[in-house]
C-alpha cells in the first residue's frame, strides 16, 4: 500500500478543507494510505499526524479553516537537515502540499529529496503561475458584502467609512471586493495614491451632495513617496512583517483635510474565516481530483494551476517566483476608472 502525506501550510484560506476532502477521497478510493500532517511544518518537526479516513473528511469541504491545522510561524531555514530527517521518519512515498509563497519557498531546498505535488493557496491571489487561487473569491465576497452593509450606516450618519483588507504587497482583494461593491475609492499597493488628488476627489463628492463615501484600502497601500504601515513583526516567520493600520491613519487624515467625519473598519481574519463560496468549492474539488491523479502517476515536482478557465498541471517551480501583483493597466483598473471610482 502506498503511503501519501498531505500538509497545509501558511495562513488558512477558505477551500483548504475542500482540497483535503477531494484529494483524500480519491486516494482512499484507490487504496492509498493517507497521513495528514498537523500544523504545517510544525507537524513535521514534532511528528504530529493523523491517519485520514473517509469518516473524518466527509463533508469538510463546506467548512472554513483546515482539518489539519496550519502555521505561518515555522520555517525550514537553518533547520534543513532536521526537516529532511524528520520527514523521512514518516516513511512516506510522497507529499501533497497546499501552501503559499512562503511555504513553497521554504520547500525549494528539498525539491530533489522529497517527491512533492503542490497546490497554490492564498486568499491574496498573488501566487505566480496561476490566474486565481482558491479562497480569493470568498475573501472578495466578504469585502463586497461588508462594503454594501456599511454603506447604509455611512449615509445615515454622513460619514466616510474606510474598509481595510488583507493582501500584503498585492491589491487583488481590495480591487476585486471594491469593484464588486462599487466602492467610491480603491487604494492598492501597486498604484501609490496622490494625497492632493484624493483630497480633491473627496471634496468633489462632498460638494456634489453625497451623504457618505466608501473607501476600500489594501493593508499595504501607500501614498506616493511613502512606506507601507507595519503593525508588528513575527520573529522566525518567513514573512515577518505584518501590515496594518493604514485605514485608521487614512480616516484621521481625511477627516482633518476634508472636514468630513470618517470611521474605519478592519476586516482582518474575517476574510479567511468564511465558509468557501461555490466558486471556491468547484475550484478545490477540481484541483483535488487532478492532484490525486498526479499522485497515482507519480508526477512529482508539479502543481495544479487555474488558467484560461481550466485546472491544469504546471511545474512546481512556477509557484516559487516573485509575487504576482496587479498590473497598473489591468482591465479591472479600467473598469474602476470607467465608473469614476478613484484608484
Amino acid at each position: 500500500m502506498k503511503k501519501i502525506g498531505i500538509l497545509t501550510g501558511g495562513g488558512d484560506a477558505p477551500g483548504l478543507n475542500g482540497i483535503i476532502e477531494s484529494v483524500c477521497r480519491c486516494l482512499l478510493n484507490q487504496d492509498y494510505e493517507v497521513i495528514g500532517i498537523q500544523d504545517g511544518f510544525e507537524g513535521i518537526y514534532s511528528g504530529s499526524f493523523i491517519k485520514i479516513s473517509e469518516t473524518i473528511i466527509r463533508g469538510i469541504h463546506s467548512q472554513a479553516g483546515t482539518l489539519l491545522g496550519t502555521s505561518n510561524k515555522s520555517s525550514t531555514k537553518g533547520r534543513e537537515e532536521e526537516f529532511l530527517r524528520r520527514y523521512r521518519a514518516l516513511n512516506l512515498d510522497g507529499l501533497v502540499v497546499a501552501g503559499g509563497d512562503g511555504t513553497f519557498s521554504a520547500l525549494k531546498a528539498f525539491s530533489k529529496e522529497i517527491p512533492m505535488i503542490g497546490v497554490p493557496k492564498t486568499i491574496d491571489n498573488d501566487l505566480p503561475g496561476t490566474e486565481v487561487t482558491f479562497g480569493y473569491d470568498t475573501a472578495c465576497s466578504v469585502v463586497s458584502e461588508s462594503v454594501d452593509a456599511l454603506r447604509a450606516t455611512a449615509e445615515a450618519h454622513r460619514r466616510i467609512i474606510i474598509v481595510e483588507t488583507m493582501g500584503r504587497t498585492s491589491g487583488w482583494i481590495a480591487l476585486g471586493g471594491g469593484l464588486a461593491s462599487f466602492a467610491d475609492v480603491i487604494l492598492i499597493p501597486e498604484i501609490p495614491y496622490d494625497r492632493k488628488n484624493l483630497v480633491r476627489y473627496v471634496l468633489e463628492k462632498k460638494q456634489a451632495g453625497h451623504r457618505g463615501l466608501m473607501v476600500v484600502v489594501s493593508e499595504g497601500a501607500v501614498a506616493q513617496n511613502e512606506s507601507a504601515t507595519i503593525a508588528f513583526e513575527v520573529p522566525g516567520s518567513p514573512q515577518a512583517e505584518r501590515y496594518g493600520g493604514v485605514a485608521a491613519n487614512l480616516a484621521r487624515w481625511i477627516e482633518k483635510e476634508v472636514d468630513w467625519e470618517a470611521r474605519h473598519v478592519v476586516l482582518g481574519h474575517l476574510q479567511r474565516s468564511r465558509a468557501p463560496t461555490t466558486t471556491d468549492r468547484f475550484l478545490t474539488l477540481s484541483m483535488g481530483v487532478l492532484v490525486a491523479q498526479m499522485v497515482q502517476e507519480k508526477a512529482w515536482g508539479q502543481t495544479v494551476v487555474y488558467r484560461e478557465g481550466r485546472v491544469l498541471r504546471a511545474s512546481l517551480s512556477e509557484l516559487m517566483a516573485p509575487a504576482r501583483l496587479v498590473p497598473p493597466d489591468h482591465r479591472w483598473i479600467h473598469l474602476a476608472r470607467a465608473l469614476k471610482i478613484y484608484i
